[in-house]
């Protein structure tokens, strides 16, 4: 009995494997089963019963049906921060807080505060820390901006300090700037930061203009244009480190004599002037794949009949910008607490305009809450439809999305040492400054200096809450350990400088290095530094003048015997220059832009020689 039941289960085992087997012969052959056998049918499966299991949602549509109408409209808003740490307790920390957990703010952008007429830019490794603790309080991840226009030194202390567009532009060198683009994307991703708001697409054709000035790329349309998409493929480079890139400020910022920052420019040009001119660099980098477009403060008679910043132009923003130029990405204010908008309209008015004209984020309102309200007001009366903010905001969410942030939103503090001032990317700004260094005059062959122990130097900062002039110092110093070096400021005293001239009086030659991040023909220095020049003048002695940005200084002081411009104040800058002076490097720097009646786009005098020089001490 007990072999039997043995052998019973062992055929019921069998029987069990082999089944599935016979199925599937006597269903999948063409040849029919043997007769008596049992042929069992699997019931039909309904094409219906196979897609019965609910699709999972993307994450942009989860996101946007989870949100209410006020959390849709706060996505909309990117507020001010300036990358600090403060306390938890404090009540600007609980601020941030209540802004992004509870009200739902979309984003941040970090700029620098001013203080004593100098900026004091972030600690990277603060900064990072603060975005992260934002990061944890976001149910929906944060856009991160920054005004990167020369890397992110613009905003954040010990990091590279690349030259500024229009010493880029003075080197004719596009692979330099794609390189710039590509370091930027780099640097913003290390930090946090996800909308890099650059590169700057104005021609700066107006040489009075206060507020773009080097931060253009220069003069000559095409030529701005090719830099702008140079700057945009150098970024598109780093795949490892997507950002959002912005062109601004749209329609065209550059031919204007009013700071947005302070009042409403007016560009008062025809559609023609500006499809030859301002629109170009704009279509290059629509054409190049552009994120997205920042809306200037200024009026733009051509386009709008209504005396209204473009920010809040249908008209230009809608018809032009959408439907003429084709653009398909984010549409983002310039900064909301400029008087070039504040003053023209009430905070809660500006951003229900900005939105029906075609805006997608609101940057830096005033008020975030005004803001808010505002438009969420709008859209209950009736004068805003819903699905008017979902476009926006559907367009932002997935920005968010491709960038990577559902997955990973916080920022690797021990990674940031490894992108940030590297001896590569030091190397590189020091190049790009060097062949940036353009001779635009230079009566005698003052240039490269000869017996340069015979010259008087004066060194002339924007302001003495800065470092500006240091590195000059250290470099002349080294040159000419004995040298008579001066640095002022431009509040000194009257006879301070009345006493600096007339020691100089005595020198074979002046060398004058003016720091200049804008120049004015009627206002070509700040301060008594045109008393001060004036005094110079007078000894009758060959005055060098260089200036450590702005090449319109020239303008100014045409009497100069020779005329240097660096395009840009930063570090390398002052080192590029001295060493120009001294003939270590060739001046092969050509200008971006003209100086009326003086220089034309293009011009530059050309030094490749070799000449003897003191040698730098140590």
């Amino acid at each position: 009995m007990k072999y039997r039941k043995i052998a019973v289960g062992s055929c019921a085992l069998l029987t069990a494997l082999l089944y599935p087997l016979t199925l599937y012969t006597q269903k999948g052959s063409s040849k029919p089963a043997k007769p008596g056998a049992t042929v069992v049918q699997k019931p039909a499966v309904p094409p219906a019963a196979k897609r019965a299991a609910p699709e999972k949602p993307d994450t942009v549509e989860r996101w946007m049906r989870s949100l209410p109408l006020e959390k849709k409209v706060a996505q909309l808003v990117m507020i001010t921060s300036y990358g600090e740490l403060p306390k938890r307790r404090a009540r600007e920390y609980r601020e941030y807080v209540r802004l992004v957990r509870d009200v739902g703010v979309g984003g941040v952008i970090v700029v620098n505060r001013v203080e004593n007429g100098g900026i004091r830019r972030v600690d990277p490794y603060v900064m990072a820390t603060f975005l992260n603790r934002m990061q944890r309080q976001a149910r929906i991840p944060l856009l991160v901006g920054g005004d990167f226009e020369r890397g992110a030194s613009m905003r954040v202390a010990d990091t590279t300090k690349y030259p500024h567009a229009m010493a880029y532009a003075a080197t004719g060198d596009l692979e330099a700037t794609r390189r710039l683009g590509a370091a930027t994307a780099r640097e913003a991703r290390a930090l946090g930061v996800h909308w890099v708001f650059a590169p700057v697409a104005d021609v700066n054709n107006n040489p009075d203009n206060p507020v773009i000035n080097i931060r253009s790329f220069g003069e000559d349309p095409v030529s701005v244009g090719q830099h702008v998409r140079a700057f945009i493929e150098g970024a598109r480079r780093e795949k490892k480190h997507p950002v959002l890139l912005t062109v601004k400020h749209f329609p065209g910022h550059g031919d204007t004599v009013v700071d947005s920052h302070k009042g409403m420019p007016r560009l008062d040009i025809s559609r023609e002037r500006m499809d030859a001119v301002e629109l170009v660099p704009f279509r290059a980098a629509i054409d190049a794949g552009v994120d997205s477009v920042m809306t200037a403060h200024m009026a733009v008679p051509a386009m709008e009949s209504e005396e209204i910043p473009a920010t809040v132009s249908r008209a230009i923003l809608t018809d032009l910008l959408r439907k003429e130029l084709g653009f398909k990405g984010l549409v983002v204010t310039d900064a909301m607490d400029m008087s070039g908008l504040s003053q023209e309209l009430p905070p809660g008015e500006a951003a229900v305009r900005a939105i029906e004209a075609g805006v997608d984020l609101l940057l830096m309102p005033p008020n975030p809450g005004v803001a808010i309200k505002a438009v969420v007001e709008a859209v209950q009366k009736g004068r805003i439809t819903e699905a008017r903010i979902d476009a926006s905001l559907r367009r932002l969410l997935s920005a968010k999305v491709r960038l990577g942030l559902h997955r990973q939103r916080l920022v690797n503090l021990e990674a940031i040492a490894d992108t940030l001032d590297s001896e590569e990317a030091l190397a590189e700004a020091q190049s790009v400054a060097d062949r940036a260094v353009t001779l635009v005059k230079n009566d005698y062959g003052l240039v490269p200096l000869k017996n340069p122990q015979t010259a008087s130097f004066f060194i002339l900062t924007e302001s003495r809450f800065t470092s500006q002039g240091r590195r000059l110092m250290e470099e002349l110093a080294r040159r000419v350990p004995r040298a008579r070096i001066q640095l002022f400021a431009p509040s000194d005293g009257l006879a301070e400088f009345r006493d600096a001239a007339a020691r100089a009086a005595s020198s074979e030659k002046i060398v004058v290095l003016a720091f200049v991040s804008s120049a004015r023909g009627d206002v070509p220095l700040p301060g008594n530094y045109p008393f001060f020049m004036n005094q110079l003048y007078a000894t009758h002695r060959p005055i060098v003048l260089a200036s450590l940005g702005s090449p319109y200084l020239l303008q100014g002081y045409p009497a100069s015997s020779v005329f240097l411009t660096t395009c840009s104040p930063v570090e390398p800058s002052e080192a590029a220059v001295v060493r120009a002076l001294f003939g270590e490097i060739p001046i092969t720097g050509r200008l971006p832009v003209s100086i009326p009646q003086l220089a034309k786009v293009g011009d530059g005098i050309q030094y490749t020689g070799q000449t003897v020089l003191p040698q730098p001490t140590t």
